[in-house]
């Protein structure tokens, strides 16, 4: 984790995002970068100096969000960090991952209180799943619950039937960092209500691709939904981050499809990871 993005709306859960990727760069000596945007009524960057005077309530918009822009800045920088700020003049997710894309970031972080409220909306709404399969890099957003950091419990929930190493990796180097405990969390649905054995099956062999794994725990739920047992799992533990995993490739039968990522990620209260395999 090298460079950090941090789209901004600068809501309460936006501001809860922004000082939880200052303290995720300072733990991984990483640089970042926050981003807002702004929807005008015209293009904006074709206007003169006289011209914007035609827009009181735009400019003063753009004032307030270069004020909060730079606030953000040196509280970044006042960690010893190395950061830098980005106001554009479009509302459009695809802004958002070419951003991303330009500036090579690694990590994404944000904040919503949900579907149709905040910042989400924009990354993580109805184009959801072309977004983050656009971005290719985990997305990590903060919702209405404290965030508690460095993370002590994290939750990765798969039903361990396909090759999700990848997106493993990603949360072994967080917990690393963290000195984290990792949850290893499958929920049998009733599409595949098993026993419990069962459910651990598939976990033991995944975890034969981490072998020097230490610090983690298994857990079988049955449960009618993957939502509901995540809910239930967070009602009986102390849960930081929740940890899902998206791809592209179509036809999946697996339930943990992009459309149950970002149900998730909408319902949780705690913040969410999605990773792209």
């Amino acid at each position: 984790m090298k460079n950090i993005l941090v789209p901004t709306d600068f809501s309460d859960n936006c501001n809860k995002a922004a000082n939880l990727a200052i303290e995720v760069a300072v733990l991984f000596n990483a640089e970042i970068h926050f981003f807002h945007q702004i929807s005008t009524v015209v293009n904006w960057t074709k206007l003169t100096k006289i011209q914007e005077q035609n827009y009181p309530d735009t400019l003063a918009e753009i004032g307030t969000a270069k004020s909060n822009l730079r606030s953000l800045d040196k509280q970044a920088e006042s960690k010893g960090l190395k950061s830098r700020t980005f106001l554009e003049f479009v509302s459009d997710e695809n802004a958002i991952v070419a951003h991303s894309h330009n500036f090579n970031h690694d990590f994404i972080i944000t904040g919503s209180k949900g579907i149709q409220n905040g910042f989400l909306k924009q990354l993580l709404g109805s184009n959801a799943q072309k977004i983050i399969r656009k971005a290719r890099v985990p997305i990590l957003v903060v919702k209405e619950d404290t965030v508690t950091f460095p993370f002590k419990n994290i939750v990765f929930v798969s039903d361990f039937k396909e090759d999700i190493s990848n997106a493993f990796i990603e949360v072994e180097k967080i917990a690393k960092k963290c000195n984290a405990k990792i949850h290893l969390l499958n929920i049998n649905t009733t599409s595949d209500f098993n026993s419990v054995e069962n459910g651990l099956q598939p976990i033991r062999a995944f975890l034969n691709h981490f072998p020097k794994l230490e610090n983690y725990a298994m857990h079988v739920y049955n449960e009618s939904t993957v939502l509901g047992g995540i809910e239930k799992f967070e009602d009986s533990n102390d849960v930081d981050l929740v940890v899902m995993y998206t791809h592209s490739r179509k036809g999946l039968s697996s339930i943990f499809s992009k459309s149950i990522a970002e149900n998730i990620t909408n319902h949780s209260k705690k913040p969410v990871m999605t990773v792209h395999l």
